[in-house]
């Protein structure tokens, strides 16, 4: 066979098994094991059936966040939790025993197989005879796909090879170099303003319900987006941290430019005159409601209460839940209370003894704490209670389990079956984008606008300034400070964290130490709460970078390896 049918085969067998059950009986005259390459791209296909399986096999290549590393989340990788467990895979990123040999994210293989999957598709399906728009809309889609992979690539390692549309075979030169940080970027965005327009619009009549979770317009300019904020951050607009010109310009731009931060602006508001989009007015059915205004592209998959069961606390034996995720308390912390003030600012009202009083909204949708009400019963975090047990059962380390993500269950006896479809891209992240982007461009106060709307629908109160807690006369500093919190909380556990603080080259401040928790002792009736440490954390500067996989380096002379690895 050759690659492209090897390809076939391991995707598409459960269609053959349904297509051998439903089809009539005959003698076979040769192996049936696999879909052959002309069944697949079927010249009499007016429906496209089997093509429209291999596309959703593309699909498959979309990344998921939820625990995936290992069991655990990456942001239990971030500074903001922990594993429940001990010797977990994701702690390899903050203890140092990240290797070429020993990463436990090693998205290279998934990705390049994801760009693979799209450029056969993309170079078979014309031969179906399918209706022209339906064409028009799915090969966008993988060209999506692709764009995707190469950006997930980019964040983790850097620059790396581009193959274009070309579908590889043992046969070609198979040893390709790393392209710049700079051609990186040109071909994802350049790639999202070129399929933006064959995509489907949220606002036509063209996306229905039964739609929902194809890649819409709003995807390809959240993509660029995203990826021109990447390249305007300062990790890689001018400070990359390696020694080596050549190394610099595979890992990012070796000059500054001021200019970068104005097409996140560009994107961001082009996004905006979709006028689609809008945040939720709930902050918590945004990861709940299957289909809102404020979800860009989710990875979808079917309802159940995995989700709950792997991250709520441990005192449930009917539903079992496992509180895989202990939030640390430097996490919590950064809520700061409903006023927008820090917990640490003068008249903020904190209360250290009552300390989850009058506090952002969102906490309370984002993490258990002690004297949370879950099905039907309060949360028990404090020494020795029903959450908080001790002994050798896996429980919280920090006095904190993980809320987010999960339906109301605060009145139930038992989970039900709900949309667990991880959010990719976002309105809210949209904003924050936009918000940064006009700091760093010297428009503070306009960023401040931007700011605003993610606090109010948090929840947080107006004041009698109507700025709901950001500071009058905010100085560009002291935003960008504000600016960061915020991401943090509002994004948190959607895989923003982990490559915000590295981007920000932030890492060695917030990785390096001490992680905090809350131990709470329960003394007659009265509570106690004491801040203890939990972890040691260390961060260097060769983890800017993942590693190129060893296995690809050999096999590949031309692949320059990230400096420290």
């Amino acid at each position: 066979m050759s690659g492209s049918v090897k390809h076939i085969t391991m995707l598409l067998l459960s269609i053959y098994l349904i297509v051998s059950i439903t089809s009539c009986k005959r003698v076979e005259t040769e192996p049936r094991d696999w879909i052959r390459e002309d069944l697949v791209w079927d010249e009499k296909d007016l429906n496209a059936t089997v093509a429209g399986f291999f596309l959703n096999s593309v699909y498959s290549y979309i990344p998921s966040g939820f625990n995936r590393i290992g069991g655990d989340y990456l942001d239990a990788a971030s500074g903001d939790a922990i594993p429940s467990r001990n010797n977990q895979t994701v702690e390899y990123y903050t203890n140092g025993q990240i290797s070429v040999l020993n990463n436990p994210d090693p998205y290279w293989a998934s990705s390049y197989a994801g760009v693979r999957a799209a450029n056969i598709f993309l170079s078979n399906i014309d031969r179906v005879p399918m209706a022209a728009q339906t064409k028009r809309y799915w090969k966008a889609e993988a060209r999506y796909v692709r764009a995707l992979m190469y950006f997930e690539l980019l964040k983790r390692y850097g620059g790396i090879p581009l193959v274009g549309n070309k579908v590889l075979t043992v046969d070609d030169k198979l040893e390709l170099p790393r392209n710049s940080y700079a051609d990186c970027v040109n071909y994802i965005v350049n790639e999202c303003d070129a399929i933006k327009d064959s995509l489907r619009l949220e606002t036509g009549a063209n996306y229905t319900t039964s739609d929902w979770g194809r890649i819409a317009k709003g995807a390809a300019i959240a993509l660029k987006c995203r990826t021109y904020l990447y390249a305007a951050s300062p990790l890689f607009n001018g400070g990359a941290v390696e020694g080596d010109l050549a190394k610099k310009i595979l890992t990012s731009y070796p000059a500054y430019d001021v200019n970068r931060w104005q097409l996140v602006v560009n994107a961001a508001q082009e996004l905006i005159g979709l006028n689609y989009y809008a945040l939720n007015s709930s902050f918590g059915n945004v990861f709940t409601v299957n289909k809102n205004t404020e979800v860009i592209l989710s990875k979808q998959g079917a309802t159940n209460f995995s989700v709950e069961t792997n991250n709520a606390p441990v005192g449930f034996s009917n539903p079992v839940s496992f509180g895989r995720t202990s939030p640390t308390a430097q996490f919590v912390n950064a809520f700061p209370m409903n006023n927008g003030l820090a917990i640490t600012a003068a008249g903020s009202g904190y209360n250290a003894q009552s300390p989850y009083t009058n506090r952002d909204p969102r906490l309370a949708l984002t993490v258990f704490y002690n004297g949370y009400k879950w099905l039907n019963r309060n949360i028990q975090t404090y020494d020795g209670g029903l959450d908080k047990p001790g002994g050798s059962v896996v429980q919280t380390k920090t006095g904190y389990y993980l809320r987010k993500f999960m339906a109301d269950f605060s009145s139930n006896t038992a989970y039900s079956n709900q949309y667990h479809n991880f959010v990719l891209f976002r309105y809210a992240e949209v904003i924050l984008n936009y918000a940064e982007a006009l700091n760093e461009l010297g428009r503070t106060e306009d960023a401040v606008a931007q700011l605003i709307l993610i606090r109010k629908r948090a929840g947080i109160l107006a004041g009698t300034n109507n700025r709901y807690g950001v500071p009058s006369g905010i100085s560009q500093t002291d935003f960008r400070v504000l600016l960061q919190n915020e991401r943090r909380i509002e994004l948190a556990f959607e895989e923003h964290r982990f490559w915000d603080i590295r981007r920000w080259k932030t890492a060695p401040d917030v990785l390096n130490g001490s992680l905090s928790g809350t131990k709470i002792t329960l003394n007659g009736t009265v509570l106690n709460f004491q801040d203890v440490n939990v972890a040691t954390v260390s961060f260097s500067n060769k983890l800017y970078h993942m590693p190129l996989p060893y296995d690809e380096v050999i096999k590949n002379n031309q692949l320059i390896q990230n400096e420290g690895w």
